[in-house]
């Protein structure tokens, strides 16, 4: 009886994982359709190569528009839309620069009464060379 138990129990340990992965594969897959069904002109996106834009065209069933800046629209796959964004990351993003200038023109520049080194340029180095 324990021969028998041994081999079922390798198979068990093998197969779970297995299955747990497939499971998993399936509804990251189900999820990704879902997105690129669900786009509608509008939807701020990011591509799988990391470009924003705004969704201009959505007319073809395997090919989408992306609006990248006013008056430039490109094509791409459905399949290359990653996730849909909010429609303010381009504000957030500005309104933290502002944040950030605002507080360096708060901070009063202090005089040390050193002067600023100039960078050099080191000479390049030869490796290898032999003479």
């Amino acid at each position: 009886m324990e021969q028998a138990l041994l081999p079922l129990l390798l198979v068990a340990v093998l197969a779970i994982p297995l299955i747990l992965g497939s499971r998993r594969q399936k509804r990251m897959v189900a999820q990704q359709q879902e997105l690129q069904n669900s786009l509608t002109v509008g939807d701020r996106v990011m591509t799988t190569s990391g470009l924003y834009g705004t969704v201009s065209d959505v007319s073809d069933e395997a090919t989408i528009g992306i609006e990248i800046a006013p008056g430039y629209e490109t094509t791409w796959l459905r399949q290359a839309i990653r996730e849909k964004v909010g429609p303010d990351v381009d504000d957030t993003e500005d309104d933290d620069a502002a944040d950030e200038a605002a507080d360096h023109e708060s901070i009063p520049a202090e005089s040390t009464g050193s002067t600023a080194s100039k960078a050099e340029v080191a000479s390049p180095l030869e490796h290898g060379k032999q003479n």
